[in-house]
């Protein structure tokens, strides 16, 4: 599969290096990879909604992007992936965020909203999914706790429940872990990040986690709390509280360090990307110009971080109207460039595209339609 994906990424960048060479020659350049000037900037109102992983990246995406199209009002309602992905397919917003691609139902639902042509997602936020946890002489001390796979299971399935179980305390012989109650939080809203949390649990320890995947929280253990902010506030009003949330959301909590082949792994950008590099493309997502990573979740890569939260942008690749057209492709061409993705990374320490990926997402973008 990675030789494969190693051919399509150079395919895509052939097609790049293409178009490139072409527009050269003319004046047919897309706006999404070139700097704008004042003929060439787009204007009106545009809206998105979706993924809150994303929320913080996307804020940052606005104001690079209207630094060179100030007449572009642009909105990003951080309501939940799967909101986001309805709201898109009413056709009420031009763009959905989404930390789950679409499925088959989705794809066919889409071409109401995309002048007959099926929507298609590619990734633009690539992050760690931080396990999080506020426990006093512990995390206010910037202390990780360490935990393998089947850990991370038990406690989230309710079958560890004191901080100082034996198998916390074999994993942090140089922590004091205090006998109080674990407390789980998980988000009580359908989510993306949900899915991708799980998607590691249940590859990485398939013997202490037997739920199906889903947005939804599959057990009745812990309390829930609505999006990533309330997630977040909810463990940092507690002490002994546990949770998932973007990385980009964590502040000063602790976060729990994850064991990767002999060692454990604290969580960054770098490992996340080493993790995303030990991946390949998803070859089973029918439907044109999609670009939907699978995640190794078991990689024994050294100093990989393999809890990842990818988040993809879903899109038309043709619009009825032709200014919602040019601003999409302009849109997503500026946050999947490296200019945006570095924008991205400054502002949450997400992780960029890595290049063989980048090349074909821009391949996808390219592909869509401008009248």
């Amino acid at each position: 599969m990675r030789s494969n994906l190693a051919r399509r990424a150079l395919a895509a960048l052939c097609g790049i290096i293409v178009v490139v060479a072409g527009a050269a020659c003319g004046d047919n350049v897309d706006p999404g990879h070139r700097p704008s000037t004042n003929a060439a900037s787009i204007s009106g109102s545009f809206a998105g909604a979706g993924a809150s992983s994303q929320q913080t990246a996307v804020e940052a995406w606005i104001a690079g992007y209207q630094k060179t199209n100030p007449d572009a009002k642009i909105s990003y309602n951080p309501s939940g992936s799967g909101a986001g992905v309805v709201t898109f397919l009413t056709g009420a917003t031009v763009w959905a965020g989404s930390d789950k691609p679409l499925d088959d139902r989705q794809i066919e639902e889409s071409k109401q909203v995309c002048a007959g042509q099926t929507a298609f997602d590619v990734p633009v936020y690539i992050s760690p999914l931080a396990i999080v946890f506020n426990l006093h002489g512990v995390s206010d001390a910037g202390k990780h706790i360490n935990m393998d796979a089947a850990t991370v299971a038990r406690i989230f399935d309710g079958k560890i429940t004191r901080w100082n179980d034996a198998a916390l305390a074999r994993q942090n012989p140089d922590l004091e872990l205090p006998d109080l109650p674990i407390t789980v939080v998980h988000r009580s809203d359908k989510s993306g990040t949900t899915l991708n949390f799980l998607e590691y649990v249940k590859a990485a320890a398939p013997k202490d986690w037997k739920y199906e995947l889903s947005e939804n929280w599959p057990n009745d253990v812990g309390q829930g709390a609505k999006g990533t902010s309330g997630v977040i506030s909810t463990i940092d009003q507690a002490n002994g509280t546990i949770g998932y949330a973007d990385f980009s959301q964590a502040g000063g909590m602790g976060t729990v360090a994850i064991k990767v082949g002999d060692g454990y792994t604290e969580i960054s950008a770098e490992a996340a990307s080493k993790a995303v590099a030990d991946s390949a493309l998803d070859e089973s997502a029918a439907g044109e110009h999609r670009v939907v990573l699978d995640i190794n979740h078991t990689t024994s890569a050294e100093g990989a971080y393999p809890i990842v939260l990818v988040s993809y942008d879903i899109a038309c690749p043709a619009y009825r109207d032709e200014n919602t057209a040019r601003f999409a492709k302009s849109w997503l061409g500026y946050v999947t460039s490296a200019k945006g993705q570095d924008q991205a990374m400054k502002a949450t320490g997400s992780a960029p595209l890595p290049d063989n990926i980048a090349a074909y997402v821009r391949a996808s973008v390219d592909a869509m339609e401008v009248k």
